[in-house]
């Protein structure tokens, strides 16, 4: 009987190429095989893209297509297939790989793969290495602080309206904002109305070459961007905290 692989989540990126921890690319160039997950309105998978130069033959990657369907049954149906697919693997005895874009387990498709590897072969080993978030590579990016002393940091989704995110900026020190997407003029009217803009950042693909960062916001009400890809870090000075 075979010895079952052992099934490796790794974070990658970002943005920038190279940025992984050490031992997770270790781990990754010794993987029979490494699932690349690429968005259908990309051509290229951006997880992939944010690997080290390296000579891991292309026969090793798998590029798994998909989208941002909202229908869990439509969810559930696409992770137990490719679950299938990855066990297969591991009880041939082969480690198995699954990049994901920034940190594995925050807001992560990972999340998802993992649950339904487990379900389908509960016995397999598995271990998650931990990326580096959207949200801090913009605090480094920036020079912005996240959290100091007892400040009180929110991380979420963009809320679908105004109220809902104004209550939360107003109730923290700081609030991390992931998933902006086409709630972006919302925001930035929110926080001007607010008087925040100066003091929040913002970041668009960041790492990437064509991403940019921004400390105060000045320039993004000033021209028009997109919020795919985003994240904005949003310091309240006066917070009510109750």
């Amino acid at each position: 009987m075979n010895t079952l692989g052992t099934f490796y989540g790794i974070g990658v990126g970002p943005g920038e190429q190279g940025l992984l921890p050490v031992l997770a690319w270790d781990r990754l160039q010794h993987c029979h095989t490494i699932y690349v997950p690429r968005a259908t309105s990309q051509d290229a998978s951006t997880a992939r893209a944010c690997l080290p130069q390296n000579t891991i033959p292309e026969e090793r990657f798998c590029e798994v297509e998909f989208d941002m369907s909202r229908d869990h049954a439509v969810l559930l149906a696409r992770y137990t297939a490719m679950a299938h697919s990855i066990t297969e693997h591991l009880r041939a005895g082969h480690d198995v790989a699954y990049l994901t874009l920034g940190d594995t387990m925050t807001y992560s498709t990972f999340n998802y793969t993992l649950q339904a590897v487990r379900r389908a072969c509960p016995d397999a080993p598995w271990r998650v290495f931990p990326g580096i978030s959207s949200y801090a590579a913009l605090a480094a990016a920036t020079g912005f602080p996240l959290g100091e002393g007892k400040e009180r940091v929110q991380i979420l989704p963009c809320p679908e309206t105004a109220d809902e995110l104004e209550f939360f900026i107003r109730r923290n020190d700081i609030v991390v904002l992931m998933k902006v997407g086409k709630r972006l003029p919302m925001v930035l009217e929110l926080l001007q109305k607010l008087e925040l803009t100066d003091s929040s950042a913002f970041g668009s693909r960041i790492g990437m070459p064509e991403g940019f960062c921004l400390q105060g916001l000045a320039p993004l009400l000033a021209e028009s961007h997109t919020g795919y890809l985003s994240t904005m870090l949003i310091r309240n000075p006066t917070p009510h905290l109750s």
